[in-house]
């Protein structure tokens, strides 16, 4: 599994004003944990990305294992704290979809 051109991917998809490209990486049955709140399904994601500000990412460091990846981002935008360095935990599926994300400072 490439985690680089996953992350990479993840990370352009966030900042694509269509949506829907973005749902397009997660699995059906995604868990995301994100600001102590945890999101199960697509339409959680959907209504996940409603409520996250514009942001900006400058991603870090990616490293990864079968499959799991972390990337390490800078986050920027419009929110209390900006910029902030955060860790993405991706868990991915056979098909390369995002079966787990868990986003922390």
């Amino acid at each position: 599994m490439d985690h680089h051109a996953l992350v990479a991917s993840y990370f352009a998809r966030a900042l694509d004003p269509d949506r829907e490209s973005y749902v397009a990486l997660f699995s059906p049955d995604v868990v995301v944990e994100d600001d102590g709140r945890t999101w199960r399904g697509l339409d959680d994601v959907r209504r996940w990305r409603a409520y996250v500000p514009d942001v900006t990412y400058t991603v870090r460091s990616v490293a990864g294992s079968e499959d799991r990846a972390l990337a390490v981002a800078e986050v920027a935008g419009n929110f209390p704290g900006s910029p902030v360095e955060l860790r993405f935990s991706f868990e991915y599926d056979a098909a390369g979809l995002v079966r787990g994300l868990r986003i922390e400072a």
